[in-house]
């Protein structure tokens, strides 16, 4: 019971961090000092991917109408304009989805360490201030995926391989080149969030066929526990973000990534 109530923690943290540009990763590795699950290092490393697959169930739940290009209640414009979206999906995911794949295990084995995400966080957090101030006076060109060119999705992409090294924030790292390339913050926030399907999906499935599927019961319980609570989580996450952005800048998340980057390294320096 105490592993599942442990569950529930970091499928909370999960939720909340995976789509606020803040770094899952980041929350996850200071999280897990104070909530040590009784599992294998390999479960652990298994876990921390695969409970993503809650968290993007939100997305598909959230946008479902945005993103099914077969609904009846749609026209046949309608429909196109959904399919050149998910062509979009494609060409951005193309950079990660291929070296994520050839070098997955290299960047956990390199790069998953205290001193590398605080660097992150703290490099990131600064950017986003750096960014919004710079783009404080300019209005979007890109407020709409139909303005979204396919060199535009593809460089937001080249942005997300950034997002292989632990502590960036996939959708902190999209969300920040989408808008540097002159997409609209809601252009940023959705455009990374639609991303983020196929990459978790490919990322789970990867860590599911490494680890294998011969769960113990509670294995099976505590990864399907982490799974639900960041499905719900996300959904009010993803729905607090896209509320916030209306009228908000990002810089409060920079603020917030430097000080968490602070913490992180002067706790695992001075433990």
């Amino acid at each position: 019971m105490l592993e599942v109530i442990k569950a529930i923690i970091l499928g909370i943290v999960e939720g909340i961090t995976e789509w606020l540009p803040i770094s899952s990763t980041g929350h996850m590795i200071l999280v897990e000092k104070f909530v040590e699950m009784d599992a294998s290092a390999d479960f652990m490393e298994m876990f921390r991917v695969v409970i993503q697959l809650g968290a993007i169930l939100a997305v598909v739940l959230l946008y479902f109408n945005k993103l099914n290009p077969f609904s009846f209640k749609k026209s046949r414009q309608e429909k196109m304009d959904t399919m050149s979206i998910w062509y979009k999906v494609v060409v951005g995911v193309l950079p990660a989805g291929i070296l994520g794949v050839l070098l997955d295990d290299w960047f956990d084995k390199h790069f998953y360490n205290y001193i590398m995400v605080s660097v992150m966080l703290i490099v990131y957090g600064v950017l986003f201030l750096i960014v919004e101030d710079k783009n404080k006076e300019k209005s979007s060109s890109i407020n709409s995926f139909n303005d979204l060119s396919y060199k535009t999705a593809l460089l937001v992409g080249v942005f997300q391989v950034l997002a292989l090294i632990p502590g960036t924030s996939r959708s902190g790292v999209t969300i920040l080149g989408a808008i540097v390339l002159g997409c609209s913050r809601s252009i940023a926030a959705e455009y990374s969030f639609f991303l983020s399907i196929p990459v978790m999906f490919g990322a789970s499935a990867l860590k599911l066929v490494k680890f294998g599927f011969s769960f113990s019961p509670m294995e099976a319980a505590v990864l399907i526990t982490g799974m639900l609570v960041a499905f719900v989580v996300s959904i009010i996450a993803i729905k607090f973000l896209m509320s916030y952005i209306k009228g908000n800048d990002f810089k409060v998340f920079g603020w917030y990534r430097i000080a968490l980057g602070i913490i992180v390294l002067a706790y695992f320096m001075l433990a």
